[in-house]
Protein backbone atom coordinates (compact mmCIF):
# COMPACT_ATOMS: atom_id res chain seq x y z
CA UNK A 1 0.00 0.00 0.00
CA UNK A 2 2.68 2.19 0.71
CA UNK A 3 4.44 1.83 -3.11
CA UNK A 4 1.30 2.27 -4.49
CA UNK A 5 1.16 5.66 -2.55
CA UNK A 6 4.18 6.83 -3.77
CA UNK A 7 4.39 6.19 -7.07
CA UNK A 8 0.71 7.87 -7.48
CA UNK A 9 2.58 10.71 -5.55
CA UNK A 10 5.69 10.60 -8.28
CA UNK A 11 2.71 10.65 -10.97
CA UNK A 12 1.14 13.29 -9.41
CA UNK A 13 4.40 15.91 -9.03
CA UNK A 14 5.54 14.68 -12.48
CA UNK A 15 1.87 15.81 -13.95
CA UNK A 16 2.20 18.88 -12.36
CA UNK A 17 5.66 19.67 -13.76
CA UNK A 18 4.63 19.16 -16.81
CA UNK A 19 1.57 21.21 -16.54
CA UNK A 20 3.48 24.21 -15.27
CA UNK A 21 6.49 23.63 -17.95
CA UNK A 22 3.62 24.08 -20.68
CA UNK A 23 2.79 27.37 -18.84
CA UNK A 24 6.10 28.94 -18.33
CA UNK A 25 9.22 28.44 -19.99
CA UNK A 26 12.60 28.55 -17.63
CA UNK A 27 16.38 27.89 -18.54
CA UNK A 28 19.51 28.09 -17.09
CA UNK A 29 22.13 30.49 -19.17
CA UNK A 30 25.40 29.74 -17.56
CA UNK A 31 27.22 30.86 -19.99
CA UNK A 32 29.58 33.74 -20.14
CA UNK A 33 28.51 36.25 -21.89
CA UNK A 34 24.55 35.33 -21.50
CA UNK A 35 24.28 33.95 -25.05
CA UNK A 36 20.86 31.93 -24.14
CA UNK A 37 19.08 34.77 -22.53
CA UNK A 38 17.11 37.42 -24.07
CA UNK A 39 18.52 40.93 -24.33
CA UNK A 40 16.38 43.85 -23.30
CA UNK A 41 15.92 45.38 -26.91
CA UNK A 42 13.97 41.99 -27.92
CA UNK A 43 11.74 42.05 -24.97
CA UNK A 44 11.00 45.48 -25.13
CA UNK A 45 9.94 44.98 -29.32
CA UNK A 46 7.91 41.68 -28.23
CA UNK A 47 6.55 43.26 -25.90
CA UNK A 48 5.01 46.40 -28.01
CA UNK A 49 3.71 43.46 -30.97
CA UNK A 50 0.66 44.67 -32.05
CA UNK A 51 -0.17 42.13 -34.78
CA UNK A 52 1.25 38.34 -34.77
CA UNK A 53 3.96 37.47 -35.97
CA UNK A 54 4.51 34.13 -37.64
CA UNK A 55 8.01 32.67 -38.63
CA UNK A 56 8.46 30.07 -41.34
CA UNK A 57 12.09 28.29 -40.42
CA UNK A 58 13.38 26.36 -43.52
CA UNK A 59 16.00 23.96 -42.05
CA UNK A 60 17.16 20.38 -43.39
CA UNK A 61 16.22 16.97 -41.38
CA UNK A 62 19.50 14.91 -40.53
CA UNK A 63 22.15 17.39 -40.93
CA UNK A 64 25.80 16.91 -39.12
CA UNK A 65 25.64 17.80 -35.31
CA UNK A 66 27.14 21.22 -36.10
CA UNK A 67 24.41 21.63 -38.10
CA UNK A 68 21.80 20.26 -36.57
CA UNK A 69 22.64 22.41 -33.44
CA UNK A 70 21.84 25.39 -35.27
CA UNK A 71 18.41 24.28 -35.60
CA UNK A 72 18.09 23.58 -32.05
CA UNK A 73 19.24 26.82 -30.98
CA UNK A 74 17.06 28.80 -33.34
CA UNK A 75 14.20 26.69 -32.18
CA UNK A 76 14.92 27.32 -28.62
CA UNK A 77 15.22 31.01 -29.65
CA UNK A 78 11.89 30.85 -31.04
CA UNK A 79 10.09 29.19 -27.89
CA UNK A 80 11.40 31.89 -25.59
CA UNK A 81 10.38 34.51 -28.21
CA UNK A 82 7.17 33.33 -28.30
CA UNK A 83 6.56 32.53 -24.18
CA UNK A 84 7.76 36.17 -24.14
CA UNK A 85 5.20 37.91 -26.63
CA UNK A 86 2.88 35.53 -24.70
CA UNK A 87 1.87 33.72 -28.12
CA UNK A 88 2.41 36.41 -30.58
CA UNK A 89 4.99 34.73 -32.24
CA UNK A 90 4.31 31.68 -34.02
CA UNK A 91 6.39 29.47 -35.63
CA UNK A 92 6.88 26.05 -37.68
CA UNK A 93 10.13 24.14 -39.05
CA UNK A 94 9.71 22.87 -42.54
CA UNK A 95 12.61 20.43 -44.26
CA UNK A 96 12.55 21.27 -48.02
CA UNK A 97 14.99 18.50 -49.09
CA UNK A 98 11.62 16.64 -48.72
CA UNK A 99 10.32 17.16 -52.13
CA UNK A 100 11.34 19.26 -55.49
CA UNK A 101 8.45 21.35 -54.75
CA UNK A 102 9.43 21.93 -50.97
CA UNK A 103 12.87 23.52 -52.37
CA UNK A 104 10.94 25.77 -54.78
CA UNK A 105 9.17 27.18 -52.41
CA UNK A 106 11.71 28.05 -50.19
CA UNK A 107 13.80 29.48 -52.82
CA UNK A 108 10.98 31.59 -54.20
CA UNK A 109 10.51 33.04 -50.85
CA UNK A 110 14.51 33.72 -50.76
CA UNK A 111 15.72 31.09 -48.52
CA UNK A 112 18.76 29.41 -50.63
CA UNK A 113 20.61 25.94 -49.90
CA UNK A 114 24.44 26.07 -49.14
CA UNK A 115 26.44 23.08 -49.72
CA UNK A 116 27.79 21.38 -46.81
CA UNK A 117 30.18 18.50 -46.26
CA UNK A 118 28.76 15.31 -44.98
CA UNK A 119 30.48 11.75 -44.43
CA UNK A 120 27.92 9.19 -44.72
CA UNK A 121 29.36 5.14 -44.31
CA UNK A 122 32.88 6.52 -44.31
CA UNK A 123 32.65 8.20 -47.49
CA UNK A 124 32.78 12.38 -47.20
CA UNK A 125 29.41 13.72 -49.74
CA UNK A 126 28.07 17.38 -50.30
CA UNK A 127 25.03 17.83 -49.47
CA UNK A 128 22.47 20.62 -50.10
CA UNK A 129 21.21 22.27 -46.74
CA UNK A 130 18.66 25.16 -46.37
CA UNK A 131 19.56 27.27 -42.98
CA UNK A 132 17.17 29.84 -43.08
CA UNK A 133 13.74 31.31 -42.16
CA UNK A 134 10.66 34.24 -43.08
CA UNK A 135 9.34 36.19 -40.77
CA UNK A 136 5.93 37.57 -41.78
CA UNK A 137 3.33 39.64 -40.57
CA UNK A 138 0.38 40.34 -42.59
CA UNK A 139 1.45 41.49 -45.97
CA UNK A 140 5.12 42.37 -44.87
CA UNK A 141 7.97 39.99 -44.52
CA UNK A 142 11.64 39.63 -43.88
CA UNK A 143 14.09 37.12 -44.97
CA UNK A 144 16.64 35.37 -43.17
CA UNK A 145 18.67 33.32 -45.99
CA UNK A 146 21.11 31.94 -43.72
CA UNK A 147 21.83 31.88 -40.35
CA UNK A 148 25.28 31.85 -39.28
CA UNK A 149 26.67 28.86 -37.51
CA UNK A 150 27.70 30.69 -34.00
CA UNK A 151 26.36 33.51 -35.52
CA UNK A 152 23.79 36.63 -33.92
CA UNK A 153 20.84 34.65 -34.18
CA UNK A 154 18.60 36.79 -31.84
CA UNK A 155 19.85 40.06 -33.73
CA UNK A 156 19.02 38.96 -36.83
CA UNK A 157 15.79 37.41 -35.53
CA UNK A 158 14.96 41.03 -33.23
CA UNK A 159 16.06 42.88 -36.22
CA UNK A 160 13.56 41.24 -38.70
CA UNK A 161 10.96 41.79 -36.32
CA UNK A 162 11.43 44.97 -35.99
CA UNK A 163 11.70 45.71 -39.43
CA UNK A 164 7.94 44.71 -40.34
CA UNK A 165 6.56 45.79 -37.03
CA UNK A 166 7.68 49.43 -37.06
CA UNK A 167 5.75 51.93 -39.34
CA UNK A 168 7.20 55.03 -38.46
CA UNK A 169 11.49 54.35 -39.39
CA UNK A 170 13.47 57.25 -37.47
CA UNK A 171 15.29 59.29 -39.74
CA UNK A 172 18.99 59.56 -39.98
CA UNK A 173 20.01 63.67 -41.58
CA UNK A 174 23.24 62.99 -44.40
CA UNK A 175 24.91 66.44 -44.28
CA UNK A 176 25.07 67.70 -47.75
CA UNK A 177 26.79 71.26 -49.69
CA UNK A 178 30.39 70.68 -48.67
CA UNK A 179 31.08 68.47 -51.06
CA UNK A 180 29.93 65.24 -49.50
CA UNK A 181 29.51 61.69 -51.27
CA UNK A 182 25.39 61.13 -51.58
CA UNK A 183 23.36 58.45 -50.18
CA UNK A 184 23.75 56.83 -53.47
CA UNK A 185 27.39 56.98 -53.00
CA UNK A 186 27.76 55.20 -49.98
CA UNK A 187 25.44 52.33 -51.04
CA UNK A 188 26.26 49.70 -48.71
CA UNK A 189 25.90 51.63 -45.68
CA UNK A 190 22.87 53.34 -46.93
CA UNK A 191 20.94 49.83 -47.47
CA UNK A 192 22.39 48.41 -43.64
CA UNK A 193 20.71 51.74 -42.58
CA UNK A 194 17.71 51.80 -44.27
CA UNK A 195 16.48 48.35 -42.44
CA UNK A 196 15.74 50.57 -39.29
CA UNK A 197 16.08 54.05 -40.36
CA UNK A 198 15.24 56.44 -43.34
CA UNK A 199 18.19 58.62 -44.52
CA UNK A 200 17.72 61.78 -45.77
CA UNK A 201 19.98 64.53 -46.64
CA UNK A 202 19.89 67.38 -44.77
CA UNK A 203 21.78 71.22 -45.66
CA UNK A 204 22.83 73.15 -42.42
CA UNK A 205 20.98 76.71 -44.04
CA UNK A 206 18.65 76.24 -41.32
CA UNK A 207 18.14 74.63 -37.61
CA UNK A 208 17.62 70.66 -37.74
CA UNK A 209 14.75 69.59 -37.27
CA UNK A 210 13.74 68.01 -34.25
CA UNK A 211 12.56 64.80 -36.32
CA UNK A 212 16.58 64.02 -36.19
CA UNK A 213 18.05 62.35 -33.14
CA UNK A 214 21.27 61.83 -35.32
CA UNK A 215 22.99 63.65 -38.29
CA UNK A 216 26.10 62.34 -40.07
CA UNK A 217 28.84 64.61 -41.44
CA UNK A 218 30.95 62.55 -43.96
CA UNK A 219 34.26 63.98 -46.07
CA UNK A 220 33.18 67.46 -46.39
CA UNK A 221 35.98 68.75 -49.30
CA UNK A 222 34.89 72.40 -49.29
CA UNK A 223 34.73 75.26 -46.32
CA UNK A 224 32.04 74.92 -44.31
CA UNK A 225 29.79 78.31 -43.33
CA UNK A 226 30.79 79.04 -39.80
CA UNK A 227 27.04 79.60 -39.11
CA UNK A 228 26.90 75.79 -40.08
CA UNK A 229 28.87 75.08 -36.91
CA UNK A 230 26.33 77.37 -35.19
CA UNK A 231 23.60 75.17 -36.24
CA UNK A 232 25.57 71.92 -35.25
CA UNK A 233 26.06 73.57 -31.51
CA UNK A 234 22.42 74.28 -31.20
CA UNK A 235 21.37 70.85 -32.56
CA UNK A 236 23.90 68.86 -29.84
CA UNK A 237 22.17 71.74 -27.15
CA UNK A 238 18.97 69.76 -27.62
CA UNK A 239 20.87 66.59 -26.98
CA UNK A 240 21.52 65.14 -30.82
CA UNK A 241 24.07 63.31 -31.71
CA UNK A 242 26.29 63.18 -34.42
CA UNK A 243 28.52 61.42 -36.00
CA UNK A 244 31.76 62.76 -37.96
CA UNK A 245 34.12 60.36 -40.70
CA UNK A 246 36.83 63.44 -41.78
CA UNK A 247 39.72 63.29 -43.88
CA UNK A 248 42.09 65.73 -42.53
CA UNK A 249 44.76 64.86 -45.30
CA UNK A 250 43.96 64.68 -48.64
CA UNK A 251 46.21 62.06 -50.97
CA UNK A 252 46.46 62.71 -54.71
CA UNK A 253 47.73 60.42 -57.38
CA UNK A 254 47.04 62.38 -60.59
CA UNK A 255 50.32 63.80 -60.87
CA UNK A 256 53.95 61.32 -61.65
CA UNK A 257 54.53 62.75 -58.08
CA UNK A 258 52.02 61.13 -55.88
CA UNK A 259 51.97 63.30 -52.80
CA UNK A 260 49.53 63.79 -49.62
CA UNK A 261 48.71 67.32 -48.29
CA UNK A 262 46.72 68.72 -45.22
CA UNK A 263 43.06 69.69 -45.34
CA UNK A 264 41.38 72.19 -43.95
CA UNK A 265 37.75 72.62 -44.13
CA UNK A 266 36.72 74.04 -40.31
CA UNK A 267 35.43 70.53 -39.51
CA UNK A 268 39.07 69.95 -37.63
CA UNK A 269 38.88 72.98 -35.76
CA UNK A 270 35.00 72.57 -34.44
CA UNK A 271 36.18 69.66 -33.20
CA UNK A 272 39.47 70.64 -31.70
CA UNK A 273 36.18 73.30 -29.42
CA UNK A 274 35.06 69.94 -28.17
CA UNK A 275 38.41 68.64 -27.10
CA UNK A 276 38.90 66.33 -30.27
CA UNK A 277 42.19 67.12 -32.30
CA UNK A 278 41.97 64.89 -35.59
CA UNK A 279 45.73 65.93 -36.85
CA UNK A 280 46.78 67.13 -40.24
CA UNK A 281 49.17 63.97 -40.58
CA UNK A 282 48.78 60.14 -42.15
CA UNK A 283 48.70 57.11 -40.00
CA UNK A 284 51.27 54.27 -41.55
CA UNK A 285 50.83 50.98 -40.09
CA UNK A 286 52.81 47.22 -41.09
CA UNK A 287 49.54 45.77 -41.22
CA UNK A 288 48.11 47.43 -44.34
CA UNK A 289 46.37 46.97 -47.46
CA UNK A 290 47.69 47.19 -50.80
CA UNK A 291 47.91 48.98 -54.35
CA UNK A 292 48.32 47.74 -57.72
CA UNK A 293 51.61 49.19 -59.24
CA UNK A 294 53.28 48.99 -62.99
CA UNK A 295 56.18 47.51 -62.69
CA UNK A 296 58.73 47.49 -66.11
CA UNK A 297 57.65 45.39 -68.93
CA UNK A 298 55.21 43.49 -67.04
CA UNK A 299 51.69 43.22 -68.70
CA UNK A 300 49.72 43.27 -65.21
CA UNK A 301 49.80 45.57 -62.19
CA UNK A 302 51.28 44.16 -59.12
CA UNK A 303 50.21 44.19 -55.61
CA UNK A 304 52.45 46.15 -54.03
CA UNK A 305 51.70 46.48 -49.67
CA UNK A 306 50.95 50.16 -49.09
CA UNK A 307 51.10 51.13 -45.54
CA UNK A 308 49.42 54.36 -46.16
CA UNK A 309 46.33 52.29 -46.06
CA UNK A 310 46.13 50.63 -42.80
CA UNK A 311 44.34 47.63 -41.47
CA UNK A 312 42.59 48.18 -38.10
CA UNK A 313 42.51 45.12 -36.22
CA UNK A 314 42.80 46.47 -32.52
CA UNK A 315 38.81 47.56 -30.83
CA UNK A 316 37.88 48.41 -27.88
CA UNK A 317 35.38 46.33 -25.90
CA UNK A 318 32.42 48.88 -26.76
CA UNK A 319 29.12 48.69 -28.63
CA UNK A 320 30.19 50.07 -31.43
CA UNK A 321 33.71 48.12 -31.93
CA UNK A 322 32.31 44.86 -30.54
CA UNK A 323 32.81 41.61 -32.92
CA UNK A 324 34.66 44.09 -35.47
CA UNK A 325 37.72 42.23 -37.57
CA UNK A 326 39.13 44.28 -40.11
CA UNK A 327 38.91 47.51 -41.14
CA UNK A 328 39.99 48.70 -44.01
CA UNK A 329 41.03 52.55 -43.85
CA UNK A 330 42.50 54.96 -46.47
CA UNK A 331 44.94 57.64 -45.52
CA UNK A 332 43.50 57.90 -42.25
CA UNK A 333 44.48 60.74 -39.42
CA UNK A 334 44.90 60.14 -35.70
CA UNK A 335 43.00 61.57 -33.31
CA UNK A 336 44.03 62.91 -30.01
CA UNK A 337 41.31 63.93 -27.36
CA UNK A 338 43.06 67.13 -25.79
CA UNK A 339 40.70 67.17 -22.35
CA UNK A 340 37.01 68.41 -22.34
CA UNK A 341 34.34 69.67 -20.00
CA UNK A 342 34.27 67.53 -16.19
CA UNK A 343 30.85 66.05 -17.45
CA UNK A 344 32.56 64.50 -20.64
CA UNK A 345 34.15 61.40 -21.33
CA UNK A 346 36.26 60.17 -24.40
CA UNK A 347 36.91 56.45 -25.39
CA UNK A 348 38.73 55.08 -27.82
CA UNK A 349 37.02 52.88 -30.82
CA UNK A 350 40.38 51.72 -32.64
CA UNK A 351 43.84 51.64 -32.94
CA UNK A 352 46.31 50.68 -35.15
CA UNK A 353 48.48 47.73 -34.94
CA UNK A 354 51.69 47.32 -32.65
CA UNK A 355 54.07 48.20 -35.44
CA UNK A 356 52.79 52.00 -36.49
CA UNK A 357 53.78 55.49 -37.08
CA UNK A 358 52.73 58.29 -38.68
CA UNK A 359 53.91 60.99 -41.87
CA UNK A 360 53.41 64.42 -41.46
CA UNK A 361 52.31 66.49 -44.59
CA UNK A 362 53.53 67.48 -47.17
CA UNK A 363 54.24 63.89 -47.55
CA UNK A 364 55.62 62.50 -50.80
CA UNK A 365 54.56 59.04 -51.16
CA UNK A 366 57.25 56.22 -52.66
CA UNK A 367 55.25 53.11 -53.42
CA UNK A 368 58.81 51.61 -54.23
CA UNK A 369 60.34 52.21 -50.89
CA UNK A 370 61.30 49.57 -48.68
CA UNK A 371 59.47 49.78 -45.44
CA UNK A 372 61.69 48.49 -42.15
CA UNK A 373 60.92 48.49 -38.78
CA UNK A 374 62.06 51.94 -37.87
CA UNK A 375 59.47 53.60 -40.06
CA UNK A 376 56.64 51.99 -37.34
CA UNK A 377 57.98 53.59 -34.04
CA UNK A 378 54.85 54.13 -32.27
CA UNK A 379 51.55 51.81 -31.62
CA UNK A 380 47.88 51.72 -30.97
CA UNK A 381 47.10 55.15 -32.45
CA UNK A 382 43.88 56.28 -31.98
CA UNK A 383 42.14 56.32 -35.21
CA UNK A 384 38.21 56.76 -34.31
CA UNK A 385 36.48 57.22 -31.02
CA UNK A 386 33.34 58.59 -29.55
CA UNK A 387 32.79 61.23 -27.04
CA UNK A 388 29.62 61.61 -24.47
CA UNK A 389 28.44 64.09 -21.88
CA UNK A 390 27.48 67.84 -21.74
CA UNK A 391 29.23 68.94 -25.00
CA UNK A 392 26.84 72.48 -25.16
CA UNK A 393 25.03 73.44 -22.73
CA UNK A 394 23.43 71.02 -19.78
CA UNK A 395 21.85 68.41 -22.00
CA UNK A 396 23.72 65.04 -22.73
CA UNK A 397 24.76 64.25 -25.95
CA UNK A 398 27.04 62.44 -28.20
CA UNK A 399 30.03 62.60 -31.00
CA UNK A 400 31.45 59.60 -32.71
CA UNK A 401 35.12 60.45 -34.78
CA UNK A 402 36.36 58.63 -36.96
CA UNK A 403 39.79 60.17 -38.79
CA UNK A 404 39.08 58.75 -42.49
CA UNK A 405 36.17 60.05 -44.16
CA UNK A 406 36.04 57.34 -46.75
CA UNK A 407 36.31 53.97 -45.50
CA UNK A 408 32.38 53.51 -45.59
CA UNK A 409 32.04 54.95 -49.22
CA UNK A 410 31.73 52.96 -52.47
CA UNK A 411 32.09 55.79 -54.34
CA UNK A 412 30.64 55.67 -57.74
CA UNK A 413 29.96 59.33 -58.67
CA UNK A 414 31.18 60.91 -62.31
CA UNK A 415 29.86 57.95 -63.79
CA UNK A 416 32.72 55.58 -62.29
CA UNK A 417 32.08 52.13 -61.08
CA UNK A 418 31.17 51.57 -56.86
CA UNK A 419 33.46 49.34 -55.20
CA UNK A 420 32.80 46.63 -53.05
CA UNK A 421 33.28 47.40 -49.03
CA UNK A 422 34.57 44.67 -46.57
CA UNK A 423 31.29 44.04 -44.20
CA UNK A 424 33.05 45.50 -41.21
CA UNK A 425 33.80 48.87 -42.81
CA UNK A 426 30.03 49.16 -43.29
CA UNK A 427 29.37 47.82 -39.42
CA UNK A 428 31.63 50.42 -38.13
CA UNK A 429 29.87 53.22 -39.64
CA UNK A 430 25.94 51.48 -38.96
CA UNK A 431 27.41 50.62 -35.56
CA UNK A 432 27.88 53.98 -34.88
CA UNK A 433 24.86 55.52 -36.01
CA UNK A 434 22.94 52.51 -33.98
CA UNK A 435 24.75 53.83 -30.64
CA UNK A 436 24.11 57.14 -31.57
CA UNK A 437 20.35 56.60 -32.60
CA UNK A 438 18.81 53.15 -30.83
CA UNK A 439 18.07 53.73 -27.14
CA UNK A 440 16.67 50.38 -27.55
CA UNK A 441 19.97 48.46 -26.98
CA UNK A 442 19.60 46.26 -30.26
CA UNK A 443 23.00 47.53 -31.01
CA UNK A 444 24.16 45.01 -28.07
CA UNK A 445 22.51 42.22 -29.81
CA UNK A 446 24.43 42.45 -33.39
CA UNK A 447 27.88 40.68 -32.66
CA UNK A 448 26.49 38.91 -29.41
CA UNK A 449 27.08 35.32 -30.84
CA UNK A 450 28.36 31.90 -29.41
CA UNK A 451 31.97 32.49 -28.78
CA UNK A 452 34.22 29.22 -29.23
CA UNK A 453 36.74 28.76 -26.19
CA UNK A 454 38.91 25.78 -27.27
CA UNK A 455 40.61 24.13 -24.39
CA UNK A 456 43.70 24.45 -25.94
CA UNK A 457 43.49 28.48 -25.06
CA UNK A 458 43.16 27.71 -21.05
CA UNK A 459 46.24 27.49 -19.26
CA UNK A 460 47.73 24.60 -18.17
CA UNK A 461 47.05 24.50 -14.06
CA UNK A 462 42.64 25.44 -15.21
CA UNK A 463 43.17 22.77 -17.97
CA UNK A 464 44.84 19.89 -15.71
CA UNK A 465 42.02 21.03 -12.69
CA UNK A 466 39.47 20.92 -15.29
CA UNK A 467 40.70 17.50 -16.32
CA UNK A 468 40.60 16.15 -12.89
CA UNK A 469 37.03 17.00 -12.14
CA UNK A 470 35.96 15.50 -15.25
CA UNK A 471 37.66 11.97 -13.90
CA UNK A 472 37.09 11.84 -10.04
CA UNK A 473 33.73 14.05 -9.85
CA UNK A 474 31.38 11.38 -10.83
CA UNK A 475 33.29 8.96 -8.58
CA UNK A 476 32.50 11.05 -5.54
CA UNK A 477 28.90 11.66 -6.49
CA UNK A 478 28.35 7.41 -6.59
CA UNK A 479 30.45 7.29 -3.67
CA UNK A 480 28.59 10.35 -2.14
CA UNK A 481 25.60 8.72 -2.93
CA UNK A 482 26.68 5.26 -1.82
CA UNK A 483 27.85 7.10 2.09
CA UNK A 484 23.86 8.87 2.08
CA UNK A 485 22.31 5.37 1.37
CA UNK A 486 24.22 3.67 3.86
CA UNK A 487 23.86 6.23 6.61
CA UNK A 488 20.12 6.49 5.87
CA UNK A 489 19.45 2.76 5.81
CA UNK A 490 21.93 2.32 8.88
CA UNK A 491 19.57 4.78 10.46
CA UNK A 492 16.44 3.51 8.94
CA UNK A 493 17.41 0.20 11.23
CA UNK A 494 18.53 1.55 14.27
CA UNK A 495 14.61 3.24 14.29
CA UNK A 496 13.35 -0.01 14.03
CA UNK A 497 15.89 -1.81 16.72
CA UNK A 498 14.53 0.66 19.31
CA UNK A 499 10.70 0.47 18.17
CA UNK A 500 11.10 -3.34 18.77
CA UNK A 501 12.62 -3.28 21.96
CA UNK A 502 9.90 -0.85 23.03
Amino acid sequence: MKNYTTALLVAGILIMVNVLGSQFFLRLDLTKDKQYTLGKATKDILKELEEPITVTAYFTDDLPAQYAKIKKDFKELLVEYSNRSKGMVDYEFISPNQSTEMEQTAQQAGISPVMINVREKDQASQKRAYLGAIVQMGDQKDVIPFVQPGGAMEYALTTSIKKISVTNKPAIGIITGHGEPSIQEMAQAAQSLSILYSPEPLTLDAPVPDKYRTIAFIAPKDSINPMHFKVLDDFLGKGGNIYVAINAVDADFSSGAPSGNAKTTGLEGWLSTKGIQVENSFVVDANCGAISVQRGNFPFPMQVKFPFLPLISNFSDHPISKGLESVNLQFASPITFMGGGSNTQFTPLAFSSNKSGTVGTPAFFDVDKQWGGGDFPMSKIVVAGVLEGNLVGETASKIVVIGDGDFAVNGGGGGRQQQRLSEDNVSLMVNSIDYLSDDTGLIDLRTRAVTSRPIEQIDDGKRTFLKWLNFFLPILLVIGYGVFRMNARRAQRMRRREANYG
